[in-house]
């Protein structure tokens, strides 16, 4: 008469959730949670972290910053 350890209390359960809610309900907010999970893992990772290290390399060859200093300080 404890918890929730039983597996006829963990069926009941899920009987009772499954008429509630449905089963198509169920499944779109599976698909968003998971959709919600990848983006998540997705924007955590750094942007160069796809690319090889030789993309990087040809990228980042052979380019010039050019600009103007408008105010110079001496520190």
């Amino acid at each position: 008469m404890g918890g929730f350890g039983s597996v006829t209390h963990w069926i009941i359960l899920l009987v009772i959730v499954l008429l509630v809610f449905g089963t198509k309900k169920l499944r779109n907010i599976g698909g968003d949670l998971g959709g919600a999970v990848k983006n998540f893992k997705d924007s955590m990772k750094p942007d160069d972290a796809d690319k090889k290290p030789e993309q990087l390399v040809a990228e980042n060859s052979g380019q010039t910053v050019e600009g103007e200093v408008k105010d110079k300080q001496k520190s």
